[in-house]
């Protein structure tokens, strides 16, 4: 027989119209706020993007052109370059081989007492040649390799190591494989530990520029000597030399940008706008949207997580005039670009105080360091720019703080609501289980989501297309089995801890060692949803990411630990209508201001490839990630979260039947279906707003921030605060699903077995105490957490999620599926199955989102070989696998 509980003296279904109103007065806020003609959005666009500050000039009082530019050791490096003595249109261009370099003393910007040192020469006087910055992080091969270049009589092969020391002060050369053939106007750049160099003359003459690439992998031999160049595949377009070349992530991985350049043609020099990307992971190129106009010499590198600035360049309106042009003649045009590389789009991001062409930026810490150049035809320029980004403070409104603030403690006044209601600790843990279905399963929905869902998707869709989409719509396949399979387990035995399960199947030790796993899961899950969520909301609120995760953590800490479940599972149900209605008119919002309206929203969509939902390939490792991936991968994270997560699980218990409980599971699989097309539907509606303003990108958000700065910047203000209020709770209700279950896991788990509290009220403080400690733990690490440099909130939270839940899924799979595996088994298949994982994540490049499947099949496999091995468990298995699920329990569960 299922265990039947009588209905609880305080029934929850009949005593809840605080949550009844709250859940009105929202939707009828939105409602009004949305329909208001009064209010307005906050739209306000950066005109300079870039502030630019002088740093102590080189040495040289002329300046030059084409010097090698890097850093090493945090130590700026100039070598190199050519310039014409004066008087300049009486004397030819002299070379120089002279070493320049600017220590940093701090992590500072180098104060006005730092001064240029003379640190050595080159092997001989060269400039026009390519230069790269190696940092020790990515190679030991670190320094400023220096590629080709020329002198007045001949153009090299050369290629050779600038290093740095700050002990010695002085700069060594390491001698590095020579080009295939000499270069000169070349460019470089580094994505990974593989060195690109592009186009460029072997000789004097224009008409020798090529398009061939080749590339220096570092990787291959810590041994200089025995690395080797290998070709690639040639830059589409024309033979191009002084061209302009950036590395920057696309969305998908890092790809390679070469831009404009000049060409010899039988009428004379064209001056090009072509911009081309090169993808290393497949060896191809794509052609670009063109630069507004020629940039010819220019200078450019990578900015945020997804722009390129082009910080100027010749566009060629005084090619051939150097000898008619002025002294005071203003030189190249002062224009700088911006190139983003998700959208496909230019804008222009303000003026430089001068353009010094044919040199190299580099970055410097935070940041981007122009030095020295020519500013007009034969004059250079000694100076020294420091680049940073601007800033754009905004404010986020009286109305908006009034209902954000409003909302949250709202939140609290939930917890405060049904505080005094706990008397017990399965009122805490488990509701008394008498939660209505449908709020059980919006907190289901609500816990699977979350915050991830409101920032990650969209940012996921946005950046690339639908392909992870098919992933939430395994979620109604695998709710079956959840309903059919899991749920009748955990009724029958009467859990309060899915890891009771693994006691009755197999021993306490597994028990105690899935519990365990569980509570280290959800603590870095905690940490990893608000680290991530505070760095994506900091670009909507004036709070910093620390104080934003202090702010969710502290809040979360006081409803959950004085409300339990319940409070946990009503804040989940009021979030669900927050996100999804102010998600629906944020969607609306998008189309509305894209260029054509929905129609033109539509278009842009199929046009930039981004409603594709399935890539038919085989590689587990592509960046473009493939459909058996998908699949395959998702059914394992969903399969692990619906079996043998706890936060999902203890849901299954807060209602009074099964049957109510199916009920629930059955409402989030439905919520799923809309979620997911509404998400990713916001996705690809971002992507083709900032298409037609990409103006409005700043390039100091990250992706992950692009929907939050939507929300901010685009929406009616009120209705903005809300929205970002949701955002907050999305992320509480994860962070306060995790403190609940994790107190619970480990009162049930190990303090009840121990019997280390003598009655009922101590274990009640026993666990409030805990959801109290694991909140503030996980508060912390979220602050350790926050790194602004995390490509994607979704990927970082799929590889959370495969690195713990593969063996716990593992474990319930095995003990569920077979009727032989024994509790040695079933330690054996855990070791394996985690350290599977942890190989994965370290040492491959196997895709996160198989991180669980694989988990979960290693630790089958080798449980089950390994129970094959040792002896056959001993105790009864009744109702315990799928094989002896005995004929009363599965009757009476459908009846129920």
């Amino acid at each position: 027989m299922i265990h039947r509980r009588p209905l609880h003296p305080r029934c929850r279904t009949e005593q809840s119209p605080f949550i009844r109103r709250s859940l009105l007065a929202i939707c009828f806020a939105i409602s009004m706020m949305a329909i208001s003609p009064e209010i307005t959005c906050a739209q306000t666009v950066t005109d300079e993007w870039l502030k630019w500050s002088e740093l102590p000039p080189i040495p040289n009082s002329l300046g030059v052109a084409g010097p090698f530019v890097g850093v090493d050791e945090d130590a700026l490096i100039v070598a190199g370059g050519a310039n014409f003595p004066i008087p300049i249109w009486e004397t030819d261009k002299v070379w120089h081989d002279a070493v320049y370099v600017l220590p940093r003393v701090s992590d500072n910007p180098p104060d006005d007492g730092v001064q240029w040192i003379e640190a050595g020469k080159l092997q001989r006087p060269t400039a026009y040649g390519a230069s790269v910055s190696i940092p020790s992080t990515e190679s030991v091969h670190h320094g400023v390799l220096c590629l080709g270049g020329n002198d007045s009589n001949a153009t090299f092969r050369d290629v050779y190591l600038l290093r740095w020391n700050p002990t010695m002060r002085t700069v060594e050369q390491v001698d590095f494989p020579a080009l295939p053939q000499p270069c000169v106007h070349a460019s470089a750049q580094l994505i990974g530990q593989t060195v690109y160099l592009i186009g460029g003359q072997s000789g004097g003459e224009l008409s020798t520029a090529s398009s061939r690439m080749w590339a220096l992998d570092l990787s291959q031999s810590d041994d200089p000597a025995l690395l080797s160049w290998t070709p690639l595949a040639d830059c589409p377009g024309p033979p191009r030399a002084f061209h302009v070349t950036a590395a920057q992530h696309d969305g998908y991985e890092t790809c390679l940008y070469v831009f404009s350049g000049r060409r010899q043609t039988q009428s004379g020099v064209d001056f090009l706008t072509d911009t081309w990307a090169y993808r290393p992971s497949t060896n191809t190129w794509q052609q670009k949207a063109d630069v507004p106009q020629s940039v010819m010499a220019g200078t450019a590198t990578h900015i945020g997580q997804s722009h390129i600035v082009v910080l100027g360049g010749d566009d060629g309106s005084m090619f051939g005039q150097a000898d008619q042009l002025k002294d005071d003649h203003p030189g190249f045009a002062k224009k700088t670009f911006a190139y983003h590389t998700i959208t496909d789009t230019w804008t222009e991001a303000g003026t430089s105080p001068a353009n010094h062409v044919t040199t190299t930026a580099v970055h410097w810490g935070n940041e981007i360091i122009v030095a020295s150049g020519e500013v007009r035809p034969r004059v250079r320029s000694p100076a020294v720019y420091q680049i940073t980004l601007a800033n754009s403070e905004r404010s986020f409104g009286t109305l908006n703080y009034l209902v954000l603030f409003a909302y949250l403690f709202s939140m609290l006044g939930v917890g405060v609501y049904f505080a005094r209601r706990n008397r017990t600790t399965d009122d805490y843990f488990r509701g008394g289980s008498q939660i209505p279905w449908w709020a059980a399963g919006c907190s289901i929905f609500a816990t699977m989501l979350s915050s991830v869902t409101f920032t990650g998707i969209p940012s996921k869709s946005y950046a690339q297309d639908w392909t992870y989409s098919i992933g939430n719509f395994t979620i109604p396949l695998v709710a079956f089995i959840a309903v059919y399979v899991a749920m009748p387990f955990f009724r029958r035995i009467d859990a309060t801890s899915a890891y009771e399960y693994l006691e009755k199947r197999f021993n306490r030790v597994v028990r105690w060692f899935g519990s365990l796993s569980f509570s280290l899961f959800h603590l870095f899950r905690m940490a990893v949803v608000m680290s991530l969520t505070g760095l994506a909301l900091s670009v909507a609120t004036p709070l910093t990411p620390s104080q934003a995760v202090l702010l969710m953590g502290g809040l979360s800490i006081v409803y959950c630990t004085l409300g339990g479940i319940e409070a946990v599972i009503w804040t989940d149900t009021i979030q669900t209508v927050v996100l999804l209605g102010g998600a629906f008119l944020a969607i609306v919002l998008m189309v509305l201001g894209t260029d054509g309206g929905f129609g033109g929203s539509l278009d842009h969509a199929i046009n930039a490839d981004k409603m594709r939902i399935a890539n038919l390939h085989f590689s587990p490792t592509h960046a473009q990630i493939a459909l058996w991936v998908i699949v395959v991968g998702a059914i394992g994270q969903n399969l692990s979260s619906y079996t043998a997560d706890q936060a999902v699980v203890q849901r299954y218990m807060t209602t009074a039947s099964p049957s109510l409980a199916a009920r629930s599971i059955w409402t989030n699989a439905v919520l799923t279906i809309p979620a997911t097309l509404l998400f990713f539907g916001i996705g690809t509606a971002l992507h083709g707003f900032y298409h037609s303003h990409p103006e409005r990108l700043s390039p100091a958000i990250t992706t992950d921030q692009v929907f939050p700065l939507f929300i901010a910047r685009e929406m009616p203000i009120g209705l903005a605060g809300l929205i970002v209020a949701g955002v907050f709770a999305a992320a509480q209700s994860t962070v306060s699903t995790s403190m609940n279950s994790t107190a619970t896991a480990l009162v049930t788990d190990f303090f009840r077995p121990l019997k280390l509290c003598r009655n009922e009220r101590g274990y009640l403080i026993a666990a409030r105490t805990l959801t109290f400690s694991l909140g503030v733990l996980g508060t912390l690490l979220g602050l350790v957490f926050v790194d602004p440099s995390i490509k994607s909130l979704f990927d970082t939270f799929i590889v959370v999620i495969g690195l713990f839940m593969g063996v716990l899924g593992g474990l319930f799979v095995l003990g569920g599926l077979t009727t032989r595996a024994n509790s040695i088994g079933a330690m054996v298949g855990a070791t394996v199955g985690a350290a599977t994982m942890f190989s994965l994540w370290r040492y491959t490049d196997v895709n996160g989102y198989l991180y669980t499947t694989c988990g979960i099949t290693s630790c089958f496999a080798s449980g089950y070989l390994a129970s094959l091995l040792t002896s056959p468990p001993k105790d009864s298995l009744v109702g315990l696998t799928i094989h002896t699920l005995d004929a009363s329990a599965t009757d009476d569960f459908a009846e129920n």
